[in-house]
């Protein structure tokens, strides 16, 4: 008897313990939840801030309870090909954020994320299309993308408005040429830059050719000026030094003489291989005997009263005795 008791207690409480775990369900703070009673809805839990997160109770076996999340949720779009105004093939890659703002709603249209999540893609691929085929390419990659991203999300939204979801954010990722059209506009873009870089160079050689020439010419004239100023100079200076030569040995003519003697000696009687065959009373020598001159005067001839001829000048007469 107690026996049977105890197990008619183990039981009872058995039962209780799965009744009551069956009928205790927890809403968290990213969650909204339905509450179903034989498929109709009887509540909706943490979808408006009415309701708020934490432990509910349901009626077993007769309720149940579909979850939702609160959070926002990914959409990620296939690349799609895209005609523009410009008639231009674009690849399109987009994504979508999107949360659900009236969870019956949401039940009632599609009941799931999965095919939530494949009306959310045939609508925003219909807005695509639509949107950017009003539009150019360079206003799609360049100018008016941020706007046209706009226009595509509010269609969308007016759309994904019957499901129970709002569009948070929509945006193109990537926008780029078809693979084929790709390699001949960049094929184009390189010849394009070619043909700049040679016109580039072919300007940059004729300025150079131009600096080149003005500056030879440049230097050609200071060359020939430089020259001019030289010789002026020099003939100048030739001329003074003949001049301040004439005045200084004018002052004395046997000291002029004398001078220009020693010079001739200097030049013809260098130690060399060469012989001189000249006579000893010659007016070469009138040094030798007499630092006057006087003694080879006297047996020589008249002689030039400025002194003997330039050393080189004597020279190359001694030089042209036999070795």
């Amino acid at each position: 008897m107690k026996q049977a008791l105890r197990t008619g207690l183990i039981a009872v409480a058995a039962i209780v313990a799965i009744g009551l775990y069956a009928s205790i369900f927890t809403v968290g703070q990213m969650q909204q939840a339905l509450v179903l009673q034989f498929g109709r809805v009887r509540a909706v839990l943490n979808a408006t801030g009415e309701e708020k997160p934490g432990l509910y109770f349901k009626i077993p076996f007769m309720e149940n309870v579909v979850i939702f999340d609160k959070r926002v949720l990914d959409l990620d779009l296939p690349v799609q090909t895209v005609l523009t105004a410009d008639r231009q093939n674009l690849e399109v890659d987009a994504f979508a954020r999107y949360r659900i703002l009236d969870p019956l709603r949401f039940y009632q249209a599609v009941g799931n994320k999965e095919l939530a999540n494949q009306r959310l893609a045939s609508f925003t691929n219909s807005g695509l299309r639509n949107v950017l085929a009003r539009s150019t390419r360079d206003a799609i990659v360049k100018t008016d993308r941020g706007q046209l991203m706009h226009q595509i999300q509010e269609d969308v939204n007016r759309q994904a408005k019957a499901l129970g979801i709002e569009i948070v954010d929509l945006r193109m990722t990537r926008v780029d040429l078809p693979a084929q059209n790709s390699a001949a506009v960049y094929k184009r873009m390189k010849t394009e830059r070619e043909r700049e870089a040679a016109d580039i160079r072919a300007n940059g050689d004729q300025i150079a050719a131009t600096i080149r020439a003005k500056a030879d010419r440049e230097v050609t004239v200071i060359l020939a000026e430089a020259t001019q100023k030289s010789e002026q100079l020099r003939g100048q200076g030739d001329a003074d030094k003949n001049r301040i030569l004439a005045e200084a040995f004018g002052q004395d003519a046997d000291f002029f003489s004398f001078y220009r003697s020693m010079q001739a000696y200097e030049v013809g009687l260098k130690g060399s291989d060469t012989r001189l065959v000249i006579s000893p009373s010659s007016d070469f020598f009138r040094y030798f005997s007499d630092p006057q001159g006087r003694a080879a005067a006297s047996s020589a001839a008249p002689r030039n009263p400025r002194g003997p001829a330039d050393p080189s000048a004597t020279t190359g007469s001694t030089t042209g005795a036999a070795r």
